[in-house]
């Protein structure tokens, strides 16, 4: 016999999710912290006592005292099972009845296909099942969208898995990159609060450099608050007088051995060393010109991890385009990753990408050869007669917001 439980212990909700095959970020107890200016609401659903299903609902409050409700990435459950399913529905779509809900939307952590880069996509044999018995239960599927924009979470996410990461599998373009960062004196650093200047500097660069909207230091603090043993910020910097002694020095023996070549020295020797003299030259005049600034040390490249469970997330990364020549972003999304696993994760979400897999997201993060994940995508569960009008109005809304993006 089945029955459920509002407001269950974030302790019992958590480890359940954990052990499930559906462990998420963003279905942990911490991220309604996180989402603090939603409400929410912990479900345990139980057969004869025991835990078999959860939800996080994050409850967001709406014009004439109505809400609607989400459950990203939710609830973790057995979608297979037809029993369970239209029971946990059944007993969301009451709680929603009581808080005003006018629908109940949810993107559940069910892979669709999957896609390795250059093959074919494979499809999960399960899909098909759980969306038909998503939709006996009386939902309606979003469907397989093509716009990245038209869900709340993606629906194609680049993921790395430890098993299958080292540096020696990446090309050798990307490998050449990682050491280009090494050997120009980039230095990487693991921290988290202490980093959160720095960090949320390079995002704001970002954000002017793609004319996009994101979030400030104070959002990053509270992620860092809301998980405080589970994430951290990789950021990599570059000390300008060290790097600029060591471009001053190898100047010195360049300029010295051009002087001294015989005559018998090869011609393309010389113009190799003229070379190297003007890529050191033109290096030089960069660094002097940005320490007239006053700076020692910058920030080239930053990320910020959140972990739960045996999972990591990328959740936001910056740079600052004007320092690309040290190939920064590659190298620290490349520690990232080193550091997830070093820390016990086993897989670490590189983030969404483009659903027609082309565009700068997945151009950036396949360098890493990641596996690309297409997941179920959104449903809507109707609560109120005026479903259709609302949901017609909400999707007008998130248009409209993307294009001002």
């Amino acid at each position: 016999m089945y029955a459920y439980k509002i407001g269950i212990s974030a302790e019992e909700h958590d480890q359940f999710v954990k052990n499930s095959s559906q462990t998420n970020l963003l279905q942990s107890s911490s991220w309604a912290t996180v989402k603090d200016d939603w409400g929410n609401e912990r479900i345990g659903f139980y057969k004869d006592e025991k835990l078999v299903a959860t939800a996080s609902i994050l409850i967001r409050p709406l014009p004439l005292g109505m809400t609607m409700f989400y459950i990203p990435r939710g609830p973790v459950m057995d979608y297979l099972n037809q029993e369970l399913v239209t029971f946990v529905l059944t007993s969301l779509k009451k709680l929603a009845k009581q808080k005003r809900a006018l629908f109940i939307k949810f993107d559940p952590f069910i892979l669709f296909q999957h896609h390795q880069i250059d093959q074919e996509a494979v499809q999960n044999p399960d899909a098909e099942t759980i969306v038909r018995n998503l939709q006996t239960a009386g939902c309606e599927w979003v469907g397989r969208t093509t716009d990245m924009v038209e869900n709340i979470q993606p629906r194609f996410q680049a993921n790395i898995y430890a098993k299958d990461f080292s540096e020696a599998n990446l090309s050798k373009k990307i490998r050449q990159s990682i050491r280009t960062a090494k050997n120009k004196g980039v230095q990487v650093r693991f921290g988290a609060h202490e980093l959160l200047a720095d960090f949320a500097d390079l995002m704001k660069k970002t954000e002017d450099r793609k004319s996009i909207h994101l979030r400030g230091i104070d959002y990053y603090r509270k992620l860092l608050d809301a998980y405080p043993q589970q994430s951290y910020i990789t950021l990599t910097t570059l000390n300008l007088k060290n790097r600029l002694a060591d471009l001053e020095q190898e100047l010195e023996t360049a300029q010295k051995a051009l002087a001294n070549y015989p005559e018998t020295v090869k011609p393309s020797k010389i113009d190799n060393t003229k070379k190297d003299i003007e890529r050191l030259t033109d290096e030089i005049n960069f660094l002097r010109e940005e320490m007239k600034n006053g700076k020692e040390t910058v920030a080239l490249s930053g990320t910020l991890a959140l972990e739960f469970g045996s999972t990591s997330e990328n959740i936001y990364a910056g740079m600052d385009e004007h320092f690309r020549r040290y190939q920064a972003a590659i190298y620290t999304w490349f520690e990232t990753a080193n550091h997830a696993f070093e820390r016990g994760n086993d897989w670490q979400n590189m983030g969404g990408v483009e659903n027609d897999l082309s565009g700068g997201l997945y151009s950036f993060k396949s360098k890493f050869k990641p596996e690309i994940e297409e997941m179920i995508g959104e449903f809507n569960l109707p609560v109120s007669p005026l479903y259709k009008l609302s949901n017609l109005a909400y999707t007008i809304r998130k248009k409209l917001r993307s294009k001002r993006k």
